[in-house]
């Protein structure tokens, strides 16, 4: 039917008349008589007392703990995931009643759509009666070797195709299908020899193929024999079928979807993959067929949920399949529309897993699932190394050109902010990785290493350097051995030196750390002249300075003595306090940002309100543990 064939209203409230909605609800809520309504649990939500109501004869439905409410025809359009179209064509047929056509040309297309779809459901029934036959035992076997029982088999209507060039096709034909019909529903192919036309499946496996109103329209089959090429056989394109815009289970994954807290289905590899996760209680599985995912699929995926989650074997084939997912679906998400990724372990499939380790495992590693945009960061910074800036600046290159291909204007900015802070974060422990291996307690690779004396001398050096208020030189002697400060940012400021310039000079060491700044003697000398303290420097014999070296003793003597500037009185003061926060606020300011921004975005996704911006710093300080407590504002 075409979707642009308009349904008239005496239509539509015919078919309302003969469907009545608690027939058709309570096949997915089980429903109580109460007075003249029928009363049951949400299907939308996970409530435990009912507020779920249906009214036969105001023939609509109300749940109150959701807000939602309808007709029957969007009641199946919400819990089964179907389009408008899609849902009155299902209880149409239902009713027994003839969807109106547009016109004569229209009719008979839809009419040989109607024939070739009921060739593919004869073909799917008699090949799960040859499944049960002794043709089928080969087939049998293998089902019991993976596991599956014959309820599964039942259930997602496996079967088995004769080894024989012509026994379904005449099976077919002696049910009154024509050859024609047999060929173009792609279950028979023309011998290019001129002989007759032959059956296009033979002694395979066969998984049935259903469209998104669950009609049989193509079929997959897998060979039983270590020679079988190919392995996997599907249907070619027929007037039904187009494999690139199909997923395998659609039609069941969105309605076990529909019964779920929302999310998305999963994407697997493979027939098996997608049985093996429905059976393990995984029912939103679905698979495409045998080809990388395409961005019709997507759009099919995005249908049914907002974040659908793509599951790939863990090797470099499914960790190359969900590259080419990132590049197919980037130009296409938006608020309401992203991807999440998981990578199985030690090169398994799904059913590998689920066989060997159980659905616990399974679903363990889905609960792991990563956001595109992390793939897409992990996927850039591996690329190459980073350890020149001409590569830094090639993955801030190939960021960027990813970041450009989305088109809405909101969601790109906000990768571009998320990606560029997690590279600036990457780098920033690249120099960090550097600072911490150019230390050796008892080395004295420090600024200055080649003259001047060593061990604790070179505090008296530092003493001796010129008369100056207590911590400066210390702290001096810290920039031009800036290895010795990883780690001591909270130190320094629980340190109190007693005197404002002091103080003043430790809060710019640590701003120069926060920022990532080059910390160097001339650079911290030339901001205490801008402050005003050139007295101060003209104390200083740099030169004398310059040329002490930090060896192991002098080192613990350096923290010794910045440890003995910290207060016995262990109860902050206002001040105390607001530096702090102000050294914590700093260190985590740009994680603290990207993390937010990524809050928004999902709150956007998941058509969240602002008033939901509050659950940010609860999870904030859960990510963040030493931080807690410390609210938001102040200096």
């Amino acid at each position: 039917m075409s979707s642009s064939v308009r349904i008239p209203d005496g239509f539509l409230d015919e078919l309302k008349a003969r469907i009545r909605p608690s027939d058709v609800i309570g096949r997915k809520v089980k429903l109580t008589k109460k007075g003249k309504e029928w009363v049951g649990l949400s299907p939308f939500t996970n409530e435990k007392s009912p507020s779920f109501y249906v009214n036969d004869q105001k023939r609509i439905f109300k749940c109150f703990s959701s807000g939602m409410g309808g007709d029957v025809i969007s009641f199946v359009m919400e819990t089964e995931r179907l389009s408008f179209m899609e849902a009155v064509e299902k209880l149409a047929e239902e009713a027994g009643m003839e969807l109106p056509k547009a016109d004569p040309q229209s009719a008979e297309v839809y009419d040989h759509r109607k024939r070739l779809q009921e060739v593919c459901e004869a073909a799917a029934a008699y090949y799960e009666d040859r499944l049960q036959s002794s043709d089928g035992a080969a087939a049998r076997e293998y089902l019991e070797g993976r596991g599956l029982k014959p309820i599964a088999w039942k259930r997602h209507r496996l079967g088995f195709a004769p080894d024989d060039w012509h026994k379904t096709g005449a099976h077919l034909k002696q049910m009154g299908f024509t050859q024609d019909e047999i060929l173009e529903a792609g279950l028979a192919k023309t011998s290019d020899r001129g002989g007759e036309p032959y059956d296009a499946f033979r002694g395979r496996l066969m998984f049935p193929i259903p469209d998104s109103r669950g009609g049989i329209i193509a079929f997959g089959g897998r060979g039983l024999t270590p020679d079988a090429k190919p392995k996997y056989l599907n249907s070619g394109d027929t007037p039904l079928f187009h494999k690139s815009r199909v997923l395998y289970r659609y039609k069941a994954a969105r309605e076990a979807l529909g019964h779920g807290d929302g999310g998305g289905l999963i994407v697997c590899e493979g027939y098996m993959d997608a049985i093996a996760l429905t059976e393990a209680g995984f029912g939103q599985a679905v698979a495409p067929l045998g080809t990388a995912l395409t961005e019709d699929q997507i759009s099919l995926l995005w249908r049914a949920g907002p974040e659908p989650v793509l599951c790939f074997d863990g090797d470099r084939a499914g960790l190359g399949a969900a590259y080419r997912a990132i590049d197919r679906a980037l130009p296409h998400v938006e608020p309401g529309r992203s991807l999440f990724f998981v990578l199985l372990p030690d090169g398994m499939d799904p059913d590998d897993l689920i066989r060997e380790r159980g659905p616990a495992a399974m679903g363990e590693a889905l609960d792991g699932r990563i956001a595109l945009s992390e793939l897409l960061w992990q996927r850039e910074r591996d690329a190459e190394p980073l350890d020149t800036p001409e590569r830094q600046a090639g993955l801030e290159a190939r960021l960027m050109s990813a970041a450009a291909q989305i088109k809405h204007p909101g969601v790109k900015a906000a990768y571009e902010r998320d990606l560029k802070a997690r590279m600036r974060d990457h780098f920033w422990q690249i120099r960090q990785a550097k600072r911490k291996s150019s230390f050796t307690p008892g080395k004295g690779k420090g600024r200055g290493a080649d003259t001047g004396s060593a061990g604790p001398a070179a505090v008296a050096q530092v003493q001796a350097a010129g008369r100056t208020r207590p911590g400066v030189l210390l702290l001096l002697q810290a920039v031009l051995n800036p290895s010795i400060l990883s780690g001591m940012e909270e130190l320094l400021i629980a340190a109190d030196f007693r005197n404002e310039i002091s103080n003043g000079l430790r809060d710019l060491i640590v701003d120069f750390l926060i920022e990532d700044e080059d910390l160097t003697l001339d650079a911290v000398l030339e901001s205490m002249v801008r402050q005003g303290h050139e007295k101060e420097i003209a104390q200083i014999d740099v030169k004398k300075i310059s040329n002490i070296r930090l060896t192991d003793p002098a080192y613990r003597s350096w923290k010794a003595a910045v440890e003995a500037f910290i207060p016995v009185d262990t109860t902050p003061t206002a001040d105390d306090e607001v530096r702090r926060l102000k050294l914590k606020r700093r260190l985590v300011a740009e994680r603290r940002k990207a993390f937010e921004e990524r809050v928004l975005l999902d709150q956007q996704e998941k058509a969240m309100g602002k008033a939901n911006i509050g659950d940010f710093w609860k999870q904030f300080e859960e990510q963040n543990p030493w931080f807690k407590g410390d609210t938001p504002g102040g200096s």
